[in-house]
């Protein structure tokens, strides 16, 4: 079967891998930069051990790489660092390299990945005796000398449980008796086995690029710069980010619900109906809890930014009905309103419109409209025509009473270009809203912010503005990829972090979004990226519950039944 690699084309030997095949063809690299990592077939991703052409199509394990190769018409994409699915598995594979050698050097103890930071990732560690920092780095570079396959295999899903039970690992046993399968698919390495819900790289010497910094209780473990993956990337310190985190994390263990098996055991018990009435009442305090910080400073306006899918629209209206209750008179604004017109944005180096971007807003009237409002002044306010992609005046003017409160909404409320000038710091007060789910899967594999969103986005996304999965996740990426720029390195500058996580809705959107998923096929260009959704909540218990949910509940933003949105 003849192949086209990256508009190459190739005739293999039957039984070759595709790692041979591209160092045969000088496709290879010692730059990370420019290696490929894994391989693209037909919407799905494969490490780069698979064999495209097999002596014999016989063998009934081999029938998905065949289906692949056949849907694509032999042609293969590599994929690199810059790729999204090339940077996750060469993620992945880190994280698995520092949980073997940490089992590897102390056998009793136990690593628990704990949350991300930008291109890094938190990891504690207990019960490890004489722990060592220097220990662990060069345990990690013997096995990357040592360049061993990662190979993965299939078990029976009984004996795969007994195996984690037998190696103490009991997380990964509890979440597996979630798992409705027959089999279980793992990465091993001598009695050390362990599964990050994806491909890896083909060989542990591909581990060239990564950093170790000790940090309060564990480590912190570096991965690739996005620009430039031949080094590290920078560790940013976050210690209010990590706080918010931390505090999610202690209040997860008290309400017994740190990973997905403790959601499931609740789902399947009725106890997750306690679960919401917990966590909606817990948001309520802290948005009187920021509310009278906000009266407290005496504070006139307040922005309130955060990524995509985070629940600001939600979070800004109940922070209102908090001010409230101490007599002030809140005010919505959007910053969607200072959109320039849409054609007058100017296309960056690659052709494309990129709106994500600072400068398609103008900065300039929206600072000149707050500093007259602050001043007293009545003022004429734009708002913004989504379909005609123009700017609209209505005549409508706004005046401040003396115990107005401006909320301002929206992803760049936290940018220095945003924030007024001459105005006093104690009349600002800088909120960002994320929703830091503090819910493993087991110690090895949390459930990521970015995945949360997405989720939710999704589902938001279809149910109320009639948007396909399809075109959902062809945007994510750009998404991610203005919020790196344009949100994330100002999130230290916020006077508070709310975490707008809930610990139950998993459970609750996974009977909004997999009926959504399945339709999916092969065929989609976004099939790898459902592939990996499903296959985290493949162990996720659905929640028949929408009742229990309050209509002023973050989660309503996204599923439906807000009151905000009547």
């Amino acid at each position: 079967m003849q192949l086209v690699i990256d508009g190459i084309a190739v005739q293999p030997q039957a039984g070759e891998s595709l790692r041979e095949i591209i160092q045969k063809q000088g496709l290879d690299s010692n730059e990370l930069q420019t290696r490929p990592l894994a391989a693209k077939i037909a919407g799905e991703v494969f490490t780069l051990n698979y064999i495209p052409v097999r002596q014999s199509d016989s063998a009934p394990e081999n029938s998905s790489v065949r289906r692949a190769m056949a849907a694509s018409k032999g042609e293969i994409h590599l994929l690199r660092y810059s790729d999204g699915s090339g940077k996750k598995v060469y993620t992945r594979t880190a994280c698995f390299l520092v949980f073997l050698a940490v089992r590897k050097l102390w056998p009793d103890g136990a690593a628990k990945i704990s949350c991300t930071m930008g291109n890094s990732v938190y990891i504690s560690v207990k019960d490890c005796q004489n722990y060592s920092i220097e220990a662990l780095k060069k345990q990690m570079e013997h096995y990357i000398g040592e360049d061993f396959p990662l190979i993965r295999r299939r078990l029976p899903l009984q004996e795969a449980i007994r195996q984690f039970q037998k190696n103490h690992q009991n997380d990964k046993a509890e979440l597996l008796q979630w798992y409705d399968s027959e089999y279980f698919d793992e990465y091993f390495y001598q009695d050390f086995s362990d599964y990050f819900f994806g491909e890896m790289l083909p060989s542990t010497g591909y581990l060239t690029v990564w950093k170790l910094l000790p940090a309060k209780g564990g480590f912190i473990l570096l991965y690739p710069d996005d620009l430039t993956p031949n080094q590290p990337a920078q560790f940013k310190d976050s210690p209010n980010f990590f706080a918010v985190f931390s505090e999610g994390e202690h209040w997860g263990e008290l309400m017994e619900c740190e990973t997905v098996a403790d959601l499931n055991k609740k789902t399947l018990s009725g106890s997750i109906r306690e679960l919401i009435r917990v966590n909606e009442a817990l948001h309520e305090k802290r948005f009187s809890q920021i509310a009278d910080m906000v009266c407290q400073r005496n504070a006139r306006v307040v922005m309130l930014a955060g990524p995509s899918s985070s629940g600001k629209t939600t979070s800004a209206n109940r922070l209102a009905t908090q001010l409230r209750v101490h007599g002030k008179r809140p005010i919505l604004m959007s910053l969607d309103n200072y959109y320039i017109d849409r054609d007058k944005i100017l296309p960056g180096p690659d052709g494309k419109v990129d709106l994500e971007h600072i400068n398609t807003l103008d900065t300039e009237l929206f600072r000149s409209n707050i500093a007259a409002l602050l001043s007293g002044q009545e003022t004429a306010l734009p708002t913004f025509n989504f379909v005609t992609g123009k700017r609209e005046w209505s005549g409508e003017k706004l005046k401040l009473a003396e115990n107005s409160v401006i909320i301002v909404e929206g992803i760049h409320g936290l940018n220095p270009q945003i924030v007024p000038e001459h105005v006093a710091e104690n009349e600002v007060f800088k909120l960002y809203v994320s929703p830091l789910l503090p819910l493993n899967m087991d110690n090895h594999n949390r459930v990521s912010t970015s995945y949360l969103r997405l989720l939710r986005r999704i589902v938001r996304d279809y149910e109320t503005r009639g948007s396909s999965v399809q075109r959902t996740i062809s945007m994510w990426e750009s998404v991610q990829n203005g919020e790196k720029r344009w949100i994330f390195p100002y999130q230290e500058n916020a006077d508070v972090i709310f975490n707008s996580s809930t610990l139950y809705e998993l459970a609750v959107l996974k009977k909004h979004i997999f009926p959504l998923l399945t339709q999916i096929t092969p065929e989609d260009s976004c099939y790898d990226e459902v592939r990996s959704i499903v296959k985290i909540l493949n162990y996720v218990l659905e929640a028949d519950v929408d009742d229990e949910i309050p209509p002023t509940s973050i989660v309503r933003e996204f599923i439906g039944g807000n009151s905000f949105y009547r």
